[in-house]
């Protein structure tokens, strides 16, 4: 990883913060993109203490907003010349529905719609780096998704762990498409399981699913493990040519049918493209 720069969303807590630490001192230079001023400014702190003079750098956004999506995006890449890894981490799971601006349920925003959104805004800059990775982070939370296209955004009916588990799916049949156009570029899209973590995630999600998850936390591995995978996709000489797979532990997994469905994952970019006015074409 030595002189490669990395772009890491959700790199303030937890396993995006560990993998961003781990990358950098491998030799990366971290480019962040966060949400929190407070831990954002504290990531960017512990990158510059424990490897200094790599002027590594953060971006801050609210990556479950369409506008911030892209204007962040806009931002890496014109600050940018090269980008040789693109991790993208953030997200979240929400007790409660909540609707952006633009009208799209939180966590089908921020989960889905913000890779999507910003691996469209830095394709110019990864597909100019030879040997680019983009590394998505998914979940085995997958297996117990109910897919609706018609109905994306939860509006029929709304559950927060039913909601994580769709995006999660959506991350995995968002890697495969991706994974399909780019053959032959050189380029290439994985996604993972990081397993059960005890990080903050949910702990602002409210009710019970907030109470649940600290409960299961408390039995988790620790972030140093849950990030292993993602250094390893960024990093590992093993998985150069490696395209459109799906891992845990650092070893292809299968995930469920659903995310092996092509017909599904076409299904889901085009309405991707409709909804964030972004074609990849």
């Amino acid at each position: 990883m030595q002189g490669k720069t990395v772009v890491v969303t959700g790199a303030t807590s937890g396993i995006g913060e560990v993998a961003a630490l781990e990358l950098a001192r491998m030799g990366a230079r971290v480019v962040a993109v966060a949400r929190s001023k407070a831990r954002g400014d504290a990531t960017l702190a512990r990158l510059n203490e424990q490897v200094p003079g790599v002027a590594h750098k953060i971006h801050y956004a609210d990556l479950a907003e369409l506008s911030e999506m892209k204007r962040v995006a806009a931002e890496v890449a014109a600050a940018e010349p090269r980008i040789d890894v693109l991790v993208n981490n953030a997200g979240a799971l929400f007790s409660q529905r909540q609707v952006t601006r633009d009208g799209f349920e939180r966590t089908f925003a921020l989960d889905h719609l913000s890779y999507f959104v910003l691996t469209a805004g830095l394709r110019e800059r990864l597909l100019g780096t030879p040997g680019a990775r983009i590394v998505n982070t998914s979940s085995d939370a997958h297996r117990g998704a109910r897919f609706d296209l018609d109905d994306l955004q939860s509006a029929k009916g709304y559950s927060g762990i039913q909601a994580y588990a769709r995006a999660k799916l959506a991350n995995i049949l968002f890697t495969r498409e991706l994974a399909r156009r780019l053959k032959g570029t050189g380029l290439t899209a994985n996604s993972l399981h990081p397993g059960v973590v005890a990080t903050r995630f949910g702990h602002e999600s409210g009710g019970l699913v907030s109470g649940l998850l600290k409960i299961v936390q408390r039995v988790a591995i620790s972030p140093e493990k849950g990030a292993r995978t993602i250094v390893y996709l960024a990093s590992s000489p093993e998985v150069t040519d490696v395209n459109g797979e799906y891992f845990y532990k650092c070893r292809p997994k299968e995930p469920t049918r659903a995310a092996q469905d092509d017909h599904l994952a076409a299904a889901l970019w085009e309405k991707s493209v409709a909804l964030t006015g972004i074609d990849w074409k």
